[in-house]
């Protein structure tokens, strides 16, 4: 058995592997908002230009770098969740970032605590559920840290950002390719509620055919709630009009409903067979509105949060 399915945080693969990619995404928030990076270290091992990266997007401006490092420069932990990327370290626990290149330079270090994990067990290995065992997936999910509180600062271009109480996420995806088309939303920054929400709707290429993924959770006082193709729950509404988007979601024992404007994005690289060259837009700068009910007592919890992550290819809205 492959023990690694145990570990989806760690690094999945190997450096001998073609047409594959491997990336982890670190977004943070400052307590004001005034501050939102994201932060994308990875590797791409396609055949043509195999390299390690660290991808850059600063969510208030729209501005992203895109900075290739060589396959060398690209280092893991094997036992848990450390990967290196030229002088940067990246972990569940800290981020160090040295990161000098043609218009930008970034440099400090951020502390995590107070992280919530998301459930695991034994034929659950993470948010993909049973899915996590099957070796031919095109593309693999996982949510390193649900939410988590930030210390530190960071200089960039001379300035420095002061992170302390803000709020941080960690996930990561693993393959050969992201889908053909999806919808992603993370959001963990809703004022005083301790509240973290993703959603993420995709193309799932399956035996030929493909089917309409579904994975999703709302932590929120300190409870988890689930709403994922394996545990049968259903998507009742996925609809985007102009800037707005309305996504409604069914559990056994659930209702979410969720509006989501979309604000300022910029452009980011994706892989196609592990080669980093599709381009998407991502914003980390959209508000979202949720809404949970219970189908049998009613309305149970609801939020407004701002500085939400949001990635939409259009083709999605035509699924269902």
């Amino acid at each position: 058995m492959n023990f690694k399915v145990y570990k989806p945080q760690v690094f999945q693969g190997d450096l001998s592997r073609k047409n594959y990619f491997e990336g982890w995404y670190f977004k943070q928030a400052s307590k004001s908002l005034d501050h939102v990076y994201s932060f994308i270290p990875g590797i791409s091992l396609s055949r043509e230009s195999p390299h390690s990266f660290i991808q850059v997007m600063n969510g208030i401006t729209g501005i992203s770098n895109y900075i290739p490092y060589n396959v060398r420069q690209f280092s893991w932990n094997a036992e848990k969740f450390e990967v290196r990327v030229g002088n940067s370290f990246f972990s569940r626990e800290k981020m160090m970032l040295d990161i000098d290149t043609e218009g930008l330079r970034i440099s400090g270090q951020l502390t995590f605590s107070n992280s919530v994990d998301y459930p695991r067990s034994i034929l659950s290995p993470g948010i993909m559920g049973w899915y996590s065992f099957v070796p031919f997936m095109q593309c693999k999910h996982d949510v390193v840290s649900v939410t988590h509180d930030l210390s530190g600062t960071l200089e960039v271009n001379d300035e420095p950002f002061n992170f302390s109480l803000g709020k941080g996420y960690i996930e990561k995806d693993w393959g050969s390719s992201f889908p053909k088309a999806w919808l992603w939303l993370q959001c963990n920054t809703f004022g005083k509620s301790d509240a973290s929400l993703m959603i993420s709707i995709a193309d799932i290429p399956w035996l030929g055919s493909y089917f309409l993924g579904l994975i999703c959770f709302l932590y929120i006082n300190g409870c988890f709630y689930t709403f994922n193709t394996y545990e049968k729950a259903i998507i009742e509404e996925l609809s985007g009009v102009n800037e707005k988007i309305t996504i409604k979601l069914k559990s056994r024992h659930h209702r979410l409903t969720v509006t989501v404007i979309k604000n300022k994005s910029g452009e980011l690289k994706a892989p196609v067979k592990g080669e980093m060259s599709r381009r998407i837009k991502e914003s980390i700068d959209s508000e979202v509105h949720f809404s949970l009910m219970d189908l049998n007592s009613g309305h149970l919890f609801e939020g407004n949060g701002k500085r939400a992550g949001l990635e939409v290819i259009e083709a999605i809205f035509h699924y269902l």
